[in-house]
């Protein structure tokens, strides 16, 4: 039977180049895929793009409110496995749209994400499948002191910060991200919230 399977780190873990590995396992295998990503992830335009220059144009882009059934009900009869990237960014209603595809179709969906923003804050989309995946797990990032980074933390020009909107992707303006450890956002990021 097939699952429901969420692959969650902070930022830098190569969950990407994880999600583009095994599609391409998968493809080498004579096996059809689909691989997808919500529009709000405007990083790569119409492509998944890793942060070592890697990349793939997605077969379907998942707009705010779309039915991911809908979306790719014509393309399931001969699908081996669902491919989503930016899975944090989903509605809880797309997540569980992917619960009833992995179930009632038996394709099994395989979704890359963040756990938390950079306030430490569960998206919806992550929070629904840290609720209803049936398969959860965590890659590892490194922060850079050497420890486990599960924490992400939003730089603006060089500086951390703790206001804005929760979806800021990337690469636009002076916006980075980068994945700490338990003490060093307690450092650098919590210590701003006082």
């Amino acid at each position: 039977m097939a699952k429901l399977i969420f692959n969650y780190s902070a930022m830098g873990s190569g969950k990407t180049m994880d999600l583009l590995r095994t599609a391409f396992n998968y493809e080498e295998n004579g096996l059809k895929v689909l691989v997808m990503k919500p529009s709000v992830d405007t990083k790569g335009g119409d492509s998944i793009v890793t942060r070592v220059g890697m990349s793939r144009k997605v077969d379907y882009l998942i707009g705010v409110g779309t039915s991911i059934i809908d979306l790719i009900s014509d393309s399931l009869s001969d699908v081996s496995c669902i491919f989503i990237d930016e899975a944090q960014f989903l509605s809880e209603q797309q997540v569980v749209d992917l619960f009833i595809i992995s179930n009632n179709y038996d394709v099994p969906v395989i979704c890359y994400g963040l756990r938390t923003d950079f306030r430490g804050n569960l998206f919806p989309g992550s929070s629904k499948l840290l609720g209803i995946a049936e398969e959860l797990h965590e890659f590892k990032s490194l922060c850079s002191c050497g420890e486990i980074a599960r924490y992400n933390a939003r730089r603006v020009n060089g500086k951390y910060i703790v206001d804005g909107d929760s979806v800021l992707i990337d690469g636009t303006s002076e916006v980075e991200y980068v994945p700490l450890c338990g003490n060093c956002y307690t450092k650098y990021v919590l210590s701003l919230d006082k």
